[in-house]
């Protein structure tokens, strides 16, 4: 029997909280100190079952990994050129993260290797990072446009000026970390912003990358130095007790040390729009990362038109904005996130009906949807085995006219691990079944 939340509504959000380490930054520091050389110590780190999924393929790689505590890691690196060939497909879980970045890190070495994944995970795009990395020379095949990937070993290498048709810190990453092993310069352009993660983190390990607006070049052949990386609360976690606090009928929530990276930040400034009550005090930057605390009161939310420009700053907050508009008084557009299409579940679609199954008016388009709020009644939703779409869901419930009942919610432990007693600490009536 698969796994369900079943919450009910009311109470109070309140309490001082610290989220999960963040899962973008938890990934990257574990295949860059794979690829430096000397010894990295990760403190924060995700104990997720997607990042654990990363250190399993690291470890695969030869790479030597120590786990002094959970939320603690040593990576021991030899450089790019000292990974040893895995004696068995590397398996990446549920995370598109993963594998794509993986993808451009292996694209280059001289062993075969095969990407595999989860249900979920084996029906998502991956010919989006594949076409890039042929250009460059890598051999990588993919299964229907899906997993399995399969990169063939021994190709060289070389830069290219690649311009990203969509915004897309999965894709720029994964060139950018085979550009490292190509020869010449490698240049990605983007639409819009995306997460700049990787750029921080290259640089924080000693490798110089050239920026301009829209784009990022890095030189082939820079060697990595083993640092140390500080990884703050998760923001795409933090949002959803951000919201819980937001919509209940009262309560004042503060949560500290959460990443404010301002290519992460599309979804406060969207939240902000809508009408919440959020005070963010800045922290001195952690490893290149800035973070901070977030205070939240409790406020009623009024339905806007989000502005596309914050979409890609705002991508997996989207299931959780959902609600919010759902809750909101009057209408809220989305649009310019088609992309939410390609994630874990079709999130627009699974979003859509999920609110349907509660009496809220929605009219789903292929970019986005418009959302009529005011209440969300009681009822049973189906996630559609969507970590984020599950935990909106959950933690709109504070507000619902009944309880609510959410099926098919195992995978929120691939990135929000100990979601629901930290849920409940802080006053939401959420309980997990089988």
């Amino acid at each position: 029997m698969t796994q369900r939340f079943e919450v009910n509504p009311g109470g109070r959000i309140a309490g001082t909280i610290r989220v999960p380490g963040d899962k973008s930054i938890s990934h990257r520091a574990l295949m860059f100190g794979a690829l430096a050389e000397g010894e990295t110590r990760i403190s924060g780190f995700l104990p997720g079952e997607d990042c654990l999924a990363t250190l399993a393929a690291v470890r695969e790689l030869g790479v030597g990994v120590e786990r002094p505590t959970a939320t603690d890691v040593v990576v021991h690196g030899s450089g790019y050129h000292a990974l040893k060939a895995p004696a068995r497909p590397l398996d990446m879980g549920n995370s598109g993260t993963a594998m794509r970045l993986f993808a451009g890190l292996l694209a280059a070495q001289p062993f075969d290797s095969v990407l595999i994944g989860d249900e979920s995970l084996s029906r998502r795009p991956m010919e989006r990072v594949a076409g890039p990395l042929r250009q460059m020379g890598a051999q990588v095949a993919t299964t229907n446009g899906c997993p399995p990937v399969r990169i063939t070993g021994g190709a060289r290498l070389v830069g290219i000026d690649y311009r990203l048709p969509v915004a897309s810190a999965q894709v720029k990453s994964a060139v950018l970390l085979a550009g490292l092993q190509a020869s010449g310069e490698t240049t990605v352009h983007e639409p819009a912003p995306s997460r700049d993660h990787t750029e921080r983190m290259l640089q924080a390990f000693g490798v110089p990358l050239r920026t301009a607006p829209g784009a990022v070049t890095i030189a082939g052949g820079a060697r990595l130095k083993a640092a140390r990386v500080d990884v703050p609360g998760d923001l795409s976690s933090a949002a959803f007790p951000i919201l819980a606090a937001c919509v209940a009928g009262a309560g004042d929530l503060t949560l500290e040390n959460v990443g404010l990276n301002p290519t992460r930040t599309g979804i406060l400034e969207i939240l902000r729009l809508m009408g919440a009550d959020l005070l963010i005090t800045p922290e001195a930057s952690r490893g290149g990362e800035p973070a901070g605390t977030i205070r939240v009161r409790a406020t009623r939310l009024r339905g806007v038109a989000i502005p596309p420009a914050l979409v890609p700053l705002a991508i997996d907050e989207f299931p959780m904005l959902f609600v919010a508009a759902a809750l909101a008084d009057g209408v809220t557009t989305i649009s310019g996130a088609e992309e939410l299409r390609h994630k874990e579940s079709d999130r627009i679609s699974a979003m859509a009906a999920g609110l349907r199954a509660l009496g809220v008016s929605v009219e789903e388009r292929p970019d986005g949807a418009v959302i009529r709020g005011g209440t969300l009644r009681g009822g049973t939703v189906d996630s559609k085995g969507d970590h984020r779409v599950a935990m909106s869901f959950a933690v709109g419930a504070v507000a619902a006219a009944g309880p609510i009942e959410i099926l098919d919610v195992e995978n929120v432990a691939t990135s929000f691990p100990g979601f629901v007693p930290l849920m409940q600490g802080i006053g939401l009536g959420v309980t997990a079944g089988g």
